[in-house]
């Protein structure tokens, strides 16, 4: 009888680099740990070198980065990773094609952030993310699969959000929460019962301005479920609950 193989977590990272390390320290701050030895085996890739993925799902770009992104998936397989986790929303673009092409489970991080969504009872989502994921239709999409109506912000706001990703956390600055807001309350309006924080560079603003519970981190999801598959029971971090009034 083959013997069942020691859980390794695999994470597909340096889409951003900021966004992999939060989830890393997530993983430590977040495992009931007394010694060393009770934390998960990770390895992790920080390949900051991979092709942007809103400029290649926009046509912005013509530098597909999936190439990389298998490449390291494999390497990860062949350091021992059992499962793989990438903290990147847009990257999910390409979920499809990386989980048929490597002989390990992938955690889907918008699909599950959804399906936590929906338990919570979730009827409109608001998307908050790249240009890249929402012309992707990636999380319009896992809503759709859950019955579950969504939502983007206006032109004006989702240039804002972008620019808060691109023009501020990629940059190591903190985000203009005028912006930030104008695009969250542009989605409360809408009827949103939750925002998603469906880029990783925003789950930084969750840590850095205390997010109120309208908000699901996308990365806490991700952190959650990658502890649950190498058989970790999480502390700290439980799925939302209840629909409560926007609070930003």
């Amino acid at each position: 009888m083959e013997q069942e193989k020691h859980p390794v977590l695999g994470i597909l990272g340096g889409l951003g680099p900021a966004a992999s390390c939060y989830l890393y320290q997530m993983l430590i701050d977040h495992t009931p740990a007394q010694r060393d030895q009770d934390h998960i085996d990770l390895v992790l890739s920080s390949r900051a070198s991979t092709p942007d993925r809103t400029a290649f799902i926009t046509g912005q770009s013509s530098e597909d980065p999936f190439t990389i992104m298998e490449q390291d998936g494999r390497s990860l397989v062949r350091y021992g990773a059992t499962v793989l986790a990438i903290p990147c929303n847009t990257a999910h673009y390409f979920y499809d094609r990386l989980a048929a092409a490597l002989p390990v489970p992938v955690l889907n991080m918008p699909r599950l952030t959804v399906k936590d969504a929906a338990a919570a009872g979730c009827r409109r989502l608001g998307i908050l993310a790249t240009d890249g994921t929402i012309q992707a239709q990636t999380y319009q999409i896992a809503c759709q699969e859950a019955g579950m109506d969504w939502a983007v912000p206006a032109p004006k706001n989702q240039q804002g959000i972008m620019s808060i990703i691109y023009d501020q956390i990629k940059k190591g600055h903190r985000a203009d929460m005028t912006v930030f807001n104008a695009a969250a309350q542009d989605l409360a309006e809408q009827g949103c019962d939750f925002a998603v924080l469906g880029c990783t560079e925003l789950s930084l603003v969750k840590r850095d301005e205390h997010l109120g519970p309208f908000f699901i981190d996308s990365t806490e999801v991700l952190c959650r479920y990658a502890l649950l598959a190498c058989g970790v029971t999480p502390i700290g971090l439980d799925p939302p609950q209840k629909i409560t009034p926007a609070s930003f």
